[in-house]
């Protein structure tokens, strides 16, 4: 009765992990790119298409499936409550998934209740739980893929869990990759429904790209390449990837090239690491999994430049369970281990992370989502155009159509790119005409100034500073302190 009792404290934890992330909701704080998925799913509902303006279709979404669940959530809760609903249950999802993660790597129930809140209220845990992108569904699939297939050998694991894996993002073919190998070297044996799984999700995936949308991956990740691409040299890739490693691969940014938090972290986790594998527990064959995941993912999307902080959370979080680990298993002093790491990590990585969801909140939803919400109101006519970046929050709350500098949303775009990269610019406002611009510069002060002076004008600016006050002295002081967002300037056409 007793281990039955203490069976369920992991339960407990989970669901007290959740209730307490539950409070950063009031910060407001969601990702410009969630907005971007939920319009595409709105679109899907209202057009039946999977596209961002009206019948057109376009992968303008990164992730299917979470397209879909977003889908499903409008259509339950409606377009104006499903907001909440989903941002909880990505949290939900992404606690259970940290469950999952402690049956892999500990033994101790109340090691497992301690590991859940801990690593669930580390800062990229806050963010893949509340910032409505689609981390919380992935992790939870990962993670449960870990459990209930290498763990408990379900053959239904191996086959499904696969393809909604890939079908969520195609770059977790990393993730898929990574674990075969570790299980093939550890076991010597190939898991021949793993191979049918992974087979039917590389088969499932990349006919749904081909037979939907006309393409083999999203157009979000060519939208990407073209733009952001560089030819760099070996060794100026080489310097990009020591100035942007210490603010990616560590949980905390600081300014300048040069992150001494990170290069800590990364050693301590290096350590504990090194000194887990080094028992010759059963868990190790997990711990091998993670770790080696964390590294190559880091490692692979730092040396393409992919400088999104939404690609680091999960590596993040992997990297550091060693730490957890080490710290929850110590024989001698352990409660003095466990209180140094919450005093002198844990808890100023949540104070951080609080201060910067109320900043960034106030900077998204308060200020950049007025944006949107002036042009709902301004423009009555939602098959007008508007060309700007980025196509989340003001596209989602104008309801305009929109065409976005990257091409995420709008293929036109990336031909233009193509053609003359520097001014595909203007290029794209002369060729399409839209009749807003929403721009970070004064277009009256750009190269092709005249132009614009002849057929646009200044319809309204938009500043930082100006929603930078608050009743509460606290807030305010936290928005002075850390202020987000950019300024912009909305032109109107007039011809």
């Amino acid at each position: 009765m007793a281990e039955t009792k203490n069976n369920k404290i992991p339960i407990y934890a989970v669901s007290f992990t959740v209730l307490f992330k539950l409070l950063f909701l009031l910060t407001h704080y969601i990702q410009e790119d969630a907005f971007i998925t939920w319009r595409v799913a709105q679109n899907l509902l209202d057009y039946g298409v999977i596209g961002f303006n009206g019948d057109t279709k376009i992968s303008a979404s990164t992730t299917h499936l979470y397209v879909f669940v977003s889908y499903l959530f409008n259509l339950v809760f409606g377009k104006e409550h499903f907001i909440e609903p989903i941002l909880i249950f990505n949290s939900i999802l992404f606690t259970i998934g940290t469950l999952f993660l402690s049956h892999l790597v500990l033994k101790n129930p109340w090691h497992k209740a301690i590991f859940i809140f801990l690593i669930g209220i580390l800062p990229p845990a806050i963010k893949i739980s509340i910032l409505g992108m689609e981390y919380g569904i992935l992790f939870f699939l990962e993670m449960a893929l870990l459990y209930y297939g290498f763990k408990k050998e379900k053959k239904w694991a191996f086959i499904l869990l696969p393809i909604l894996i890939l079908f969520t993002r195609i770059d977790t073919v990393i993730f898929l990759g990574i674990v075969f190998l570790v299980d093939l070297f550890w076991t010597k044996k190939i898991k021949w429904n793993y191979i049918i799984g992974g087979i039917l999700a590389v088969l499932f995936t990349v006919s749904f790209n081909w037979l939907y949308f006309g393409e083999l991956v999203n157009n979000t990740i060519v939208a990407k390449k073209l733009l952001y691409d560089h030819n760099f040299t070996f060794m100026q890739s080489l310097e990009y990837f020591g100035v942007n490693f210490g603010n990616f691969w560590g949980m905390l940014k600081l300014p300048g090239d040069f992150n001494p938090l990170t290069v800590l972290l990364l050693i301590f986790e290096l350590l504990c690491f090194i000194y887990l594998i080094r028992q010759r527990e059963k868990r190790n064959y997990f711990l091998w999994m993670i770790f080696m995941f964390g590294w190559v993912k880091q490692l692979i999307f730092l040396s393409q430049k992919s400088l999104f902080d939404w690609y680091y959370w999960v590596p993040q979080l992997l990297l550091f369970v060693p730490v957890l680990i080490f710290i929850l298993e110590q024989k001698e002093k352990r409660n003095l281990w466990l209180s140094l790491l919450i005093v002198f990590y844990i808890a100023p990585m949540l104070a951080f992370q609080t201060v910067h969801s109320i900043a960034t909140g106030n900077g998204e939803w308060n200020y950049r989502r007025t944006i949107g919400l002036f042009l709902n109101q301004y423009e009555k006519d939602k098959k007008q155009w508007i060309l700007l970046e980025p196509a989340g929050y003001v596209p989602y709350f104008s309801g305009l159509k929109t065409i976005d500098e990257v091409g995420l949303v709008d293929k036109e775009v990336q031909s233009e790119i193509a053609r003359d990269k520097t001014n595909y610019w203007v290029n794209t406002v002369k060729k399409r005409k839209p009749k807003y611009l929403l721009s970070y510069d004064d277009l009256f002060e750009r190269k092709d100034a005249e132009y614009y002076k002849v057929h646009y004008k200044l319809l309204k600016e938009f500043r930082v500073k100006d929603h930078l006050k608050s009743n509460n002295k606290i807030l305010e002081k936290i928005y002075i302190l850390k202020p987000s967002g950019t300024d912009y300037n909305l032109y109107e056409r007039i011809d």
